[in-house]
């Protein structure tokens, strides 16, 4: 029996059971919004950090090879004090990543990557690439699918879900068993099929973005199939596949 569970937050995750299942990792607002925008602007090398320390090991790593190193990311939603840029995909253009190495850290999501290592892959998820990460998916053949929402401080977040929910949305789920996280998600979706951005604008995270004059960047984070980028951790790295289906 094919198996696909939702994660309401990333403290739901026990590694015990991961092995040989495929898990997506979702942090919309912003963290795997932003490591997917690093990759598509041409970045050399993308590394999401579980910790403040982690991310100074491999800065040290990567310069002592030569490497040209940006630092990125927030703590408790601040700015992290000497770092290059902080946690909006607009910071990190093409003429500001290309073939540079990008150390990202964050609260949750890259917490979250770190927390299902025990995965047999890890693949990163926004409503962005929802759709191709969705029919990579379907078309891996994998039996068993974790859809991690990262959650903000161990609470639930309405962005994240709508992630889990757009991709069993875009999948045919003949043959799977959900649990009841999945379940929800199904029926999240449905409901709100083709108002997702009003679902997402009345979210407290989405609330921000209209409240701080952000809406353009709202409207980024928000479009839903944008990218058939589908990037997958590998010993660390963030590594791209291509969807190459059209958006429609």
């Amino acid at each position: 029996m094919k198996r696909l569970r939702v994660l309401m937050t990333r403290r739901e995750i026990v590694p015990e059971r991961l092995p040989g299942s495929t898990t997506v990792v979702f942090d919309v607002f912003m963290a795997t919004t932003t490591l997917l925008t690093i990759l598509e602007n041409g970045a050399r090398g993308v590394y999401p950090a579980a910790s403040l320390e982690e991310a100074e090991e491999v800065r040290a790593r990567l310069e002592a090879a030569g490497a040209d190193v940006l630092r990125g990311g927030e703590q408790d939603a601040a700015l992290i004090d000497g770092y290059d840029h902080g946690p909006f995909p607009e910071e990190y253009a093409p003429e500001v990543v290309a073939n540079k190495d990008v150390i990202f850290v964050t609260t949750n999501g890259t917490r979250a990557i770190a927390d299902a290592a025990s995965s047999e892959r890890i693949l990163l998820g926004s409503l962005r690439n929802a759709p191709a990460v969705a029919r990579h998916l379907q078309e891996s053949e994998t039996d068993s699918i974790h859809l991690v929402c990262a959650g903000s401080a161990g609470r639930f977040t309405v962005e994240d879900f709508l992630g889990a929910a757009t991709i069993i949305s875009n999948m045919d789920l003949t043959g799977w068993r959900l649990n009841d996280a999945a379940w929800l998600a199904k029926d999240f979706a449905a409901r709100y099929k083709g108002e997702e951005k009003q679902a997402l604008a009345q979210s407290r995270a989405g609330r921000w973005f209209f409240d701080n004059d952000r809406p353009a960047a709202f409207d980024f984070v928000a479009d839903i199939g944008a990218s058939g980028l589908i990037p997958e951790m590998s010993r660390g790295k963030a590594i791209s596949h291509q969807d190459l289906k059209p958006h429609t």
